[in-house]
């Protein structure tokens, strides 16, 4: 994730805006946020669709929640929204899964609405903070051989390399990348309060490979048939993701990889979405 400052005029009022209300990540930074206090607006394309607002009617009863219409490609529906806001939380993306031209269908409006968050900040007058959201996938992609690589905030994918080959970046890497939800909303609402806070963060608690987690599971988890056979380029993890400049700013995870994956299999097994063998 990427702070974004500028100057603001204070209005002693906690208000926040995250972008892309529907989402998973931002559904949890919107309760917290509510949870301490803040106003908070949150933008969705339809708020008329109630399969996909549902969830927010729900968080209305937690505090003060407001559902505006806006669209990342629609450069003015972002005004209303964001005016009086303090912070702002972009954590929308356009994402298709079955996209023919990702740079068409996904990365040239997610560009786009970047810049068109960003312009209603600029005019705002009372945005003090913008926390950016971005993925692993910023910093994990490239075509270097050696094993044992280091990922900070130094360092970007090589789009060259992206472009050309488009790598499925499990299979490049060989490495799985964790962080439970509720420490990455509260990393975000960290950031977005912390005064030292400045540019690129990445927010990571644990990393693995394929053969490492599915041990782990197994394990942990014996009534399940985990697979113990991958391909060899999934054996090893090539590089893993520091989050030491976080650590550094003064933030604590409080969710290990256990909870996490509790927390999961609790929830399949409630939906009857995984059963025994």
């Amino acid at each position: 994730m990427t702070t974004i400052d500028q100057t603001a005029v204070t209005t002693g009022t906690k208000k926040a805006c995250v972008i892309g209300g529907t989402g998973n990540l931002a559904s949890i930074l919107i309760k917290h946020l509510l949870q301490s206090g803040y106003k908070v607006n949150t933008t969705v394309r339809d708020p008329e669709n109630e399969k996909k607002t549902a969830h927010l009617k729900v968080l209305q009863e937690l505090g003060d929640l407001k559902i505006f219409k806006a669209d990342l490609t629609d450069e003015g529906s972002f005004t209303s929204p964001i005016s009086g806001c303090e912070y702002v939380f972009h954590v929308a993306t356009p994402i298709s899964f079955t996209s023919q031209d990702p740079e068409k269908d996904m990365i040239s409006p997610a560009v786009q609405g970047v810049i068109n968050v960003l312009k209603s900040c600029l005019k705002s007058n009372s945005v003090k903070r913008v926390i950016y959201t971005s993925s692993a996938a910023a910093v994990s992609i490239n075509n270097l051989s050696e094993p044992g690589l280091v990922m900070t905030e130094e360092n970007w994918s090589d789009v060259d390399f992206l472009t050309k080959e488009k790598p499925f970046n499990w299979k490049l890497s060989g490495s799985i990348s964790f962080i439970h939800v509720d420490d990455l909303a509260r990393a975000h609402m960290f950031l977005a309060e912390k005064e030292t806070a400045s540019g690129r963060y990445i927010c990571c608690y644990y990393n693995t490979n394929v053969p490492e987690i599915a041990d782990f599971l197994r394990r942990r988890y014996p009534k399940y048939n985990v697979l113990s056979e991958f391909e060899e380029c999934l054996s090893s993890a090539k590089l893993t993701l520091s989050s030491e400049k976080l650590v550094k700013e003064g933030f604590r995870f409080e969710h290990g990889i256990s909870e996490m994956y509790d927390e999961m299999i609790e929830y399949f097994e409630s939906k009857g979405l995984i059963k025994p063998v």
